[in-house]
């Protein structure tokens, strides 16, 4: 970068803030990644018990364009870093009554599971698949990389959100065109992915159906924190620095512009741009207390609506399960009723819907010969709706969660059980400083999208900028992966001015 090199300091090594050190390494700004923990990932860490391997975090790997982006940017290839194995069926859906739909990308057996539910719903299917279609090519390919910085830009695509009514819900638009009630469940739970309610959340998330329909899913041989150790590696084969195992305490500024940061250890550095994939409150809040803008957006920000938190436990079993599908979505008997539940707090629900993660299905190493490993994630409200001692709870929780598991998909589970643990909303505030323990930052309503998000670029101090979950497009590997692109175009684009 010219004339002189500039300098980044990017906060947090999750999928974003990994995604935009990259590109602006790769653009030829000089960049420091600090990450607090001892290894890299965010809520894509890994941890290892009993010969097992665990990824704590995302497990759905959809859209391998935008990561392959990044390795092209300097020549390189994703596949020289890491393999990405198919996963299908994409999901298995499984309903308290014995209903078992598999939800893939082969459209013929699609249609077929459909017309032996609900025949009527095959042609409403196929107008929901064009609607998301539509809404893929406008919310996504359109304007999912691009930062909405002012309301001009948010005017400037209404239209095209309006033609696809993103002011109604995702559930709304699938009730639409499909009758059946558990199928109008499996082709609108994929908003929960990103932490939004099907209910609530804008019509625009109806894009994921069509963005996995078009890239598949896919899990890295190793499981996904080998995908992080990939990007880690690009980074530093592009010169990039890698500070691990030391947090950032405070994120320096004077008047309008930051000036670097200060670690727990001692350390400081100058910057000319610093970049936070950390909790929006913790960086406003703690890493930029000491300034006027830190202390006055922190309380603008907590008012806003935060996604729910998760209940994970994380397991592992003797013998094999080949019957047992590598994503599993287990609804229970209510669905809207639940949701308002975890979304509205005041207590944990008796009842639950469950996301069950395989991954020896695809990859076998993920455990001991002869074994297999699991996580089960249960939606939970976040701790500003319910403040309950998870200490306490997580024992009871997670047995009540262990036993249904056994009973509807696993059995012999507690006779095979060979390690267990779990992680709760007090360990996302802890271990994430998650705001509330929320597990996917803001909520995606629609009046906390795009221009209405937290914004890329800091309004007040212009070097200043955001990554991941909390900016604009939003949660899942996509769109912190966007958020990056976003982001990155603004940080080159403000360097060369300014080194101009």
């Amino acid at each position: 970068m010219t004339p002189e090199t500039r300098t980044a300091c990017v906060i947090g090594s999750g999928f974003g803030g990994l995604a935009l050190a990259i590109r602006l390494q790769s653009a030829g700004v000089a960049t420091t990644l600090i990450e607090t923990r001892d290894k890299p990932g965010g809520r894509a860490y890994v941890f290892e018990d009993a010969g097992f391997k665990f990824d704590a975090g995302p497990t759905v790997i959809t859209d391998p364009s935008c990561l392959e982006e990044l390795f092209t940017l300097s020549g390189r290839k994703l596949s020289d870093y890491v393999e990405l194995m198919p996963v299908t069926p994409f999901y298995r859906l499984m309903w308290e009554d014995g209903f078992v739909f598999d939800y893939d990308n082969d459209d013929e057996a699609l249609f077929r599971q459909i017309g032996a539910k609900s025949p009527a719903d095959v042609d409403g299917y196929k107008r929901f698949l064009k609607y998301s279609e539509g809404v893929f090519r406008e919310g996504y390919e359109k304007l999912g990389h691009e930062a909405f910085l002012d309301f001009k830009s948010m005017l400037k695509a209404a239209p095209s959100l309006m033609k696809y009514e993103a002011f109604r819900s995702v559930y709304s638009m699938v009730a639409r065109y499909i009758k059946d009630p558990q199928l109008r469940e499996a082709f609108s739970f994929h908003s929960l992915l990103v932490g939004g309610n099907p209910f609530k959340t804008s019509s625009i998330y109806a894009l994921i159906h069509a963005l996995e329909k078009k890239w598949g899913v896919w899990f890295p041989r190793g499981g996904t924190h080998a995908l992080v150790r990939g990007m880690v590696k690009l980074f530093e084969d592009l010169g990039g620095v890698v500070k691990m195992g030391v947090g950032v305490t405070e994120i320096t500024a004077e008047g309008a512009r930051v000036t670097g940061v200060k670690t727990a250890d001692g350390w400081s550095g100058q910057f000319d741009m610093v970049a936070s994939n950390g909790d929006i409150i913790h960086t406003y809040k703690d890493l930029l207390g000491n300034h006027p803008r830190g202390k006055a957006m922190a309380k603008s920000m907590s008012r806003k609506s935060f996604s729910p938190s998760l209940f994970v436990t994380y397991f592992g079993l003797k013998g094999v399960r080949p019957d047992v599908r590598h994503h599993t979505i287990l609804f229970g008997e209510r669905y809207e009723g639940l949701l308002k539940e975890i979304y509205g707090g005041g207590k944990l629900a008796e009842d639950y819907s469950l996301y069950l993660h395989h991954p020896t299905a695809t990859d076998p190493t993920m455990a001991p010969e002869g074994h297999s490993a699991f996580y089960v994630l249960s939606p939970v409200p976040h701790r500003g709706k319910l403040d309950i001692d998870w200490d306490a709870e997580a024992p009871k929780y997670a047995a009540k969660i262990m036993e249904s598991l056994e009973r509807r998909v696993l059995p012999g589970l507690s006779r095979d059980l060979v390690t267990m643990r779990t992680f709760t909303p007090k360990d996302f505030s802890t271990e994430l400083n998650a705001h509330l323990g929320s597990a996917f930052s803001l909520e995606p309503v629609l009046w906390q999208s795009a221009f209405f998000r937290t914004h890329n670029r800091d309004d007040v101090l212009s070097n200043l900028y955001f990554v991941g979950a909390g900016t604009h497009p939003g949660a899942g590997i996509p769109g912190v992966v966007g958020s990056a692109k976003a982001t990155a175009k603004l940080m080159i684009g403000d360097g060369l001015r300014v080194a101009a």
